[in-house]
């Protein structure tokens, strides 16, 4: 099958052949139609730091998909060879503490699609049975080829229970655009955002925030936030860039007693005061991984379904799997958001 695979330890990845996996018994292999490019899978094209320290030279890489069950194992009873499918790609045996009390999404044994194992680039994945997520009817195949990274974005809405409240989030990229639309679906009562990026600044604020502020313009914001909001600040940050100074300003927004959702995930540690900022101020700090399994999923369904999410404008680009380059360039270089390539499709 054609493949794509971190081929060295170095930048870029190769377009390859691999023979066709075989599932186990409690495996179901799928036939790709459509995968997303994420930001992670920007860090393994590029191999910096983390990349070098976790991505192992040879493994096909990518984890969000779409695709349809090709063959079942032996000893699968949930499905059958057909149906149209996503996956979640945190993957665990369902036996540590975690797992077995609802929070599979945290397990100690993960290992992760397209990071650990075998993913998505390719012709065909296999996976385990209790990952296959069914694509209901009316989600299109571009979009359920992108429910990893909403997911993220939803599980982050959820926990932080933004309805009826004023919201900062911090970072318009791809995760921080779709929070902006899952937050207005959920009911939050005012967005503001937060970025470096004009074009994904002014996209936001046509998705469902009220204001949008370039930060290279200063801390000035943070006054106009509050004066917006009772002279408080918000009462949910969600946190969506891993910028340090974005830690910093969102902290200064939020409103004592508040709410922050951290997603965004820094390059290197960072200093931060956290006496001024949690302690003092009293938040409550969420750090948010992944997505619940499978509570998110059964969320972002409905939301999809509800017809309030607006994604046509973030999913901007779809290439043939074989022009890959020029898939990864789109999206490295900022022309395009959330760039999808078509396998099987």
């Amino acid at each position: 099958m054609r493949s794509l695979i971190k081929h060295h330890a170095g930048p870029e990845l190769q377009f390859t052949q691999r023979p066709i996996p075989t599932p186990g018994p409690r495996d179901v292999l799928i036939k790709v139609k459509k995968v997303g490019i994420c930001g992670t899978d920007r860090h393994i094209w590029e191999w910096d730091q983390w990349a070098a320290s976790r991505i192992p030279v040879g493994i096909i890489t990518g984890h969000e998909f779409v695709g349809t069950i090709e063959a079942v194992g032996s000893a699968v009873t949930k499905y059958q060879p057909g149906l149209r499918v996503s996956a979640e790609g945190h993957i665990t045996a369902w036996k540590d503490f975690n797992s077995r009390t609802g929070n599979a999404h945290i397990a100690s044994d993960t290992r992760i699609l397209g990071i650990d194992r075998d993913g998505c680039f390719a012709d065909y994945i296999v996976v385990p049975e209790e990952n296959v997520w069914p694509v209901h009817p009316s989600i299109p195949d571009k979009v359920a080829a992108v429910l990893d990274p909403l997911g993220n974005a939803v599980h982050t809405v959820m926990a932080a229970d933004v309805s009826a409240k004023s919201v900062l989030i911090s970072g318009t990229g791809i995760i921080g655009l779709m929070a902006v639309t899952v937050a207005k679906a959920a009911g939050a009562s005012r967005i503001f955002a937060t970025d470096i990026n004009p074009p994904r600044l002014e996209l936001a604020r046509k998705l469902g925030a009220i204001e949008a502020y370039d930060v290279r313009q200063g801390d000035a914001f943070i006054n106009d936030i509050k004066r917006a909001t009772r002279g408080e600040g918000v009462d949910v940050l969600l946190e969506m860039s891993g910028a340090a100074p974005a830690f910093d300003q969102g902290f200064r927004a939020l409103r004592n007693g508040g709410t922050a959702a951290i997603l965004g995930i820094p390059s290197k540690p960072i200093t931060w005061n956290i006496t001024e900022h949690v302690v003092f101020k009293g938040a409550k700090v969420l750090g948010i991984n992944g997505r619940r399994m499978f509570e998110t999923w059964y969320q972002m369904e409905e939301l999809l379904l509800s017809g309030r999410l607006e994604l046509d404008d973030i999913i901007t680009h779809e290439f043939p799997l074989e022009d890959f380059q020029k898939a990864f360039k789109t999206m490295i270089s900022g022309e395009g958001i959330k760039v999808v390539m078509n396998v099987n499709s």
